[in-house]
């Protein structure tokens, strides 16, 4: 036989294993589909009502100003038109090449193609001047209410980024050239890609960030050496060995957000915070969280209160043998510990010696970009979903994140796993982003009704245990971090609600960087700096105060641990776990609820 007709058999006998792979395939794609569960009508996208508002107050403006509209249409058919031209003016003189691309950039379309090719440069001029003619249509509509005009603005961009061509694999030529490379092997990778994430998530389609083979939690992250000393249905309470010979007298609990894992703080020794905290000398304790299913229905804001936050300081007093410790509370749990120390106060009970807020809001006057999903029609499809399932299930928070930054958490990925057939990349923090949890019902309409959408802590009548509480009557030492691109907690937002506080003693510390990385910025590599100001926050408006703030370059970590030094006693004799009596150790770090999935059985991928 022929050398071309070797190539020929051997060519047929790959592209019948990839059919058959594909028919396999298929029948698994339309079984995981057929597991999906069907939602609220309210969570898929806002009431029809908000664009039927949008029509009118456009056709308002346009029976208002016809000139501006018209305008605005001659501009967006202009441009189109002076490309298309271009492009067969080009083509007309026998080049196969692309008109001059104006710009700007965007990092989506890197290929060389998008600027060479005639066919994918037509595509994304095209693309880029219908999107930016959308974009200004709907900033020009002078009649929406502010709140309306964020949301639609937001799902017009979110209409945009879905349509890029880049998402699509006829006109992506990465995954084009990724598949004649290949053969085809990269389709039918992706196609297995597709199915083994719509399997994972009960017939929804959640794109895998990470590697889950990649990482193990207690084995490979979340390493810094502890012990479960005490434990109750909604945390167990970590206490990290001791490196150092003495440790300050007053011990350090940190509260972390109970919607993510506590190993955020602990991904690698790296730019682990708890690995760092424990080395300058603090004796630590870290709260982690269960992961809650439908049995915890009825468990509601004053529950973590009471069983997550008294509970933990009862627990960390009596193991240390301290009347007084220090608490950091992390987004959620810092608007949480917030609400503590407000009741607290009203007790007169000093057990709290001083406070640290990480990206927390107290104020929710700014509801900043989820404002889009605060509103009541929203709103009220959680409230349904939750009094069905009994939670708000972790899928629900993961898309509803991933959507605030969706190019780089949902499309992105998706083209790199379902179109070029790569697997998911081995990255701790995506890992982590992955790993995510339940809310019960109860808390999390409590969460968005009261906190969110009613603001009612910072007017003062959010109600604890019954009682109304205020940030006023907060009046221990606190430090808070805010984070300058953080698009959860804007550090505006966080400024302002720390300036309600009652506190004398408050300092404020902006860091370089959003949410995550903004936090978890070790000392070392400079990669992030940070703001300070010694003026008192409660006479400088956000602008004010960072306008004549001081930059440091590097990790704010060093700066809050002199603060923290100083409000942490004198040195003694550092704690070992599970030398107190009625505290023994109950298991290694990090522990079994941060292994476990919701419903108690043992997550195999973590």
């Amino acid at each position: 036989m022929a050398t071309d007709e070797y190539a020929a058999a051997a060519l047929s006998e790959k592209m019948q294993a990839n059919l058959q792979r594909i028919e396999q395939l298929s029948q698994r794609l339309v079984a995981a589909l057929t597991r999906k569960q069907a939602s609220d009508p309210a969570l898929e996208g806002p009431d029809p009502n908000l664009y039927m508002q949008t029509a009118s107050a456009w056709m308002q403006d346009a029976m208002k100003n016809p000139a501006k509209v018209v305008e605005q249409q001659v501009a967006w058919w202009g441009k189109t038109l002076k490309h298309y031209v271009e492009a067969q003016h080009v083509l007309t003189q026998g080049k196969l090449a692309a008109p001059p691309d104006p710009g700007p950039k965007d990092r989506r379309f890197a290929n060389p193609l998008w600027d060479t090719h005639p066919y994918f440069n037509f595509l994304k001029q095209q693309y880029l001047l219908n999107a930016k003619a959308l974009q200004d249509a709907v900033a020009g509509i002078e009649t929406l209410e502010p709140n309306d005009r964020h949301r639609v603005e937001y799902f017009t961009r979110q209409i945009t980024d879905m349509m890029s061509p880049t998402n699509f694999l006829g006109t992506n030529p990465d995954a084009l050239e990724k598949a004649v490379e290949t053969e085809g092997e990269s389709l039918v990778r992706g196609l297995e890609n597709l199915v083994r994430d719509i399997e994972a998530n009960n017939g929804e389609v959640l794109v895998t960030l990470s590697d889950p083979e990649a990482f193990k939690v207690g084995h490979n992250i979340g390493t810094t050496p502890g012990s479960v000393v005490f434990r109750n249905r909604i945390l167990e309470l970590i206490q990290f060995t001791p490196t150092t010979d003495k440790v300050h007298r007053t011990p350090l609990l940190i509260f972390p957000p109970w919607i993510n894992k506590f190993y955020i703080m602990d991904l690698k020794p790296q730019n682990s915070l708890i690995k760092w905290i424990v080395d300058q000398g603090f004796t630590l304790f870290v709260v982690s969280w269960k992961n809650p299913d439908a049995s915890y229905a009825d468990f509601g804001m004053d529950d973590y209160i009471r069983e997550g936050y008294l509970e933990a300081i009862d627990a960390v007093k009596a193991i240390t043998g301290e009347d007084k410790i220090n608490a950091v509370g992390y987004c959620i749990a810092g608007t949480t510990l917030s609400l503590t120390l407000a009741m607290l106060a009203q007790r007169g009970d000093p057990s709290i010696k001083s406070a640290t807020f990480f990206t927390m809001l107290s104020d929710f006057s700014d509801q900043g970009e989820f404002a889009p999903f605060l509103t009541d029609d929203f709103v009220d499809g959680i409230e349904r979903e939750c009094k069905i399932k009994g939670v708000l299930a972790s899928q629900i928070m993961a898309r509803t994140f991933s959507f605030l930054r969706s190019n780089d958490l949902i499309y992105q990925p998706a083209i790199r796993s379902y179109m070029m057939g790569e697997r998911p990349p081995a990255f701790d923090l995506l890992f982590w982003n992955g790993d995510s949890t339940n809310l019960p019902a109860r808390m999390a309409v409590e969460y968005l009704r009261w906190l969110c959408q009613q603001d009612r802590f910072a007017q003062g009548t959010y109600e604890v245990d019954g009682t109304p509480v205020s940030p006023k009557e907060i009046k221990l030492p606190i430090c808070a971090i805010g984070c300058e691109t953080d698009h959860i907690a804007a550090w505006k937002a966080s400024f302002n609600g720390l300036r309600r506080f009652g506190s004398k003693d408050k300092t404020f510390i902006m860091s370089q960087s959003g949410h995550i990385a903004g936090i978890i910025n070790p000392p070392g590599k400079d990669k992030y700096g940070h703001y300070t100001n010694e003026t008192p926050i409660s006479d400088l408006t956000p602008d004010d105060w960072l306008k004549d703030a001081t930059f440091t370059k590097g990790s704010w970590w060093p700066r809050w641990g002199q603060w923290l030094a100083k409000r942490s006693g004198a040195m003694v004799a550092a704690r070992e776990p599970g030398s107190v009596a009625g505290y023994p150790v109950l298991c290694p770090s990090p522990g079994t609820y941060v292994l476990r999935e919701s419903g108690g059985s043992a997550n195999a991928e973590t």
